[in-house]
């Protein structure tokens, strides 16, 4: 039964509590599925991101009140988990964020605090929608992957020294791979590009010294990161 505003015994089930904690983890779902696209509409998202986290509060609300206070089920569904395979790789780190919202809201509504759930999603909210209005959550330090194909007989050491020089702040060679059974090599670079540098000058000088081979400018963060 309900002992406070929006606050509910979930010692003993009903068919009312349930409804109750399914309505509220559903409505709350929403709203977190709502601010992710909101936060992400200037940029490239998983779809099936948005509608994963919609129902992802329902989904803890019911395991949470199936599980209840019996120890035999809450064993058996770790040993249920233990069993699934998450195999697609999270790209961008900030969705954990949203997967953590949806887990700590369905677990304040299956244990009957919808009025925390619903403080909780409302806090969570806002403070998502200003780190993205301020664009806090974005890079801004113009680091970047610089990725050259040149050809065997070039010094590679000091090839690009002088435009690196003129348009960079800083720069590290990461790797160097040859291709093309050794006729050519590819080197990848660690930036960090000046403010006023204007991308098609730079790359236009790398090309002259390159002769117009394959250049890769990755400015994507999840790239930047990933194995060199």
């Amino acid at each position: 039964m309900i002992t406070s505003f929006m606050i509910i015994n979930m010692d003993t089930l009903s068919l009312t509590n349930i409804i109750y904690v399914l309505l509220t983890s559903t409505f709350l779902g929403i709203i977190l599925s709502l601010v992710f696209v909101y936060t992400r509409k200037k940029t490239v998202y998983d779809h099936a991101f948005s509608f994963t986290l919609l129902l992802l509060p329902l989904v803890i609300s019911i395991i949470i009140m199936l599980v209840s206070n019996n120890l035999a089920r809450a064993f058996s569904l770790a040993g249920v988990f233990a069993l699934v395979r998450f195999r697609t790789a999270i790209a961008d780190s900030r969705d954990i964020t949203y997967i953590l919202s949806a887990v700590g809201i369905g677990l304040a509504s299956a244990m009957g605090y919808l009025l925390y759930a619903l403080v909780i999603t409302a806090f969570i909210s806002i403070l998502l929608i200003v780190l993205s209005y301020f664009q806090l959550d974005k890079d801004h330090t113009n680091h970047a992957k610089l990725k050259i194909i040149i050809p065997e007989n070039l010094n590679y050491s000091s090839v690009f020294e002088d435009v690196f020089k003129e348009h960079l702040l800083s720069s590290q060679l990461q790797k160097v791979k040859t291709t093309d059974f050794g006729t050519m090599f590819e080197l990848t670079y660690i930036i960090k590009m000046k403010d006023t540098m204007d991308q098609k000058k730079f790359l236009d000088a790398i090309r002259v010294r390159n002769g117009n081979l394959s250049i890769t400018l990755t400015t994507d963060y999840v790239s930047l990161t990933s194995e060199i």
